[in-house]
């Protein structure tokens, strides 16, 4: 089996624990407006590889990655769109050196199509972009419904799950949807972290590159000061779903 990919880190630090070899996937079904890697949207884009190919590349790694605590993670793009290449990845790596394996996905997927690759996965890292459904769809070109099954079936799973959210001034920062998510995250029986990514306009001249139109234009980064404001409405969203079990919050950047 083969995979389409776009590209590949070898010293990641941010996306699961310790260091870890990054590969992000070829391909999306979501058209973000803030995403930073348009240029993976394309299906057919990007190159392909082998399983053999791309553990080949993390070997000269391994010390790093095993020392750290960290390991491999698999990301996009869609990671899930190509969820049987990267289920035999992960189980490789897990034969072969033990790595620990992380799945950074938008959750936009049918469950039972990546029941193996969920199998392999040691840790989720889930993106929820937006719970309002229409303003989802807005921001994103598709429907949330998939994304809150998915993150129901993990919890009912148990798999460890890190969740991402990414702060847009309005866009994702209203009261009503930074309660929602909080509330949303709060019945969750499986997450390990939280964490709050300020938007950040770093990936704007990929859409230049590829002759788009920004969408955002003119939306501001938050401030610090309407990073906390979240936090602290995301915290009471979660506060009063979760019955007093603790879910670690991390202000990440």
């Amino acid at each position: 089996m083969k995979g389409r990919i776009h590209s590949l880190e070898t010293f990641g630090t941010v996306d699961g624990p310790g260091i870890r070899f990054v590969l992000f996937m070829q391909g999306c079904a979501l058209q973000c407006q803030f995403c930073h890697n348009p240029d993976t949207w394309d299906t057919a884009g990007g190159k392909q590889v082998t399983v053999d190919e791309i553990v080949k590349e993390l070997e000269p790694y391994l010390e790093y990655y095993r020392r750290s605590g960290g390991g491999i993670t698999v990301t996009g793009g869609e990671p899930t769109l190509q969820a049987g290449f990267v289920a035999q990845l992960f189980q490789e790596c897990k034969r072969r050196y033990g790595l620990h394996t992380t799945l950074d996905t938008s959750g936009f997927c049918d469950p039972e199509h990546v029941a193996e690759l969920i199998d392999a996965t040691d840790l989720v890292l889930l993106d929820l972009k937006q719970m309002n459904n229409a303003k989802h769809e807005a921001l994103t070109s598709q429907p949330n419904e998939r994304i809150h099954r998915f993150a129901n079936e993990l919890s009912e799973l148990g798999k460890p799950v890190w969740i991402r959210h990414v702060l847009i001034p309005g866009l994702t920062d209203s009261f009503e949807d930074l309660y929602a998510l909080g509330a949303f995250i709060g019945k969750l029986q499986n997450v390990q972290k939280v964490e709050l990514l300020p938007y950040h306009r770093m990936g704007v001249y990929k859409w230049q590159q590829l002759n788009k139109k920004y969408p955002l234009e003119g939306v501001p980064v938050p401030s610090e000061h309407e990073v906390e404001r979240a936090w602290t409405i995301v915290q009471t969203g979660i506060a009063a779903s979760s019955r007093g079990r603790d879910i670690r919050i991390n202000q990440s950047n």
